[in-house]
């Protein structure tokens, strides 16, 4: 859970949320990128919230570039959705969301972080998974692997 947020109160209204992101690999090396948000001192994957009349594709791509500032990556297959709920005490609101993670492949141009993200690194698969905060982006991770020798055999 996110600070300022807390368990699920179902009896509170709720609001739906969609998102999408990426598990950005380099296109010269197995390695996966992660990133770190200090507001909750997690690392993470690149992801953010569906914009009226865009698809989850463009959403993805955009969230990679706003908070990455990877310009050149190509969009690869979905690996996955996550789905969680907490309550929201700013909002004073439940959120029910949705986050849908595709792959991506990016060549080995510079990070650019966002404001809000301090730090990223570059990490095999196997150590990104164990690095990563969430149980749901950790299984998204766990995925990376097997797309990327289906998709580039080593």
């Amino acid at each position: 859970m996110s600070p300022g947020s807390l368990p699920f109160r179902p009896d509170r209204p709720a609001v739906v949320e969609l998102a999408a992101g990426t598990a950005v690999a380099r296109t010269d090396r197995y390695e996966v990128l992660l990133i770190h948000d200090p507001s909750e001192d997690r690392w993470c994957l690149p992801k953010g919230h569906l914009e009226p009349g865009e698809t989850l594709e463009e959403c993805a791509l955009r969230e990679l570039r706003e908070e990455t500032g990877l310009a050149r990556a190509e969009l690869g297959p979905e690996l996955g959705e996550a789905h969680y709920r907490f309550y929201s005490p700013k909002r004073e609101r439940n959120v029910i969301k949705t986050s849908v993670y595709f792959l991506a492949l990016s060549p080995p141009d510079p990070v650019t972080l966002e404001v809000g993200f301090d730090g990223h690194r570059w990490l095999t698969p196997a150590r990104a998974t164990a690095l990563v905060t969430r149980d749901t982006e950790r299984e998204v991770v766990a995925k990376v692997a097997p797309a990327l020798k289906q998709l580039r055999p080593p």
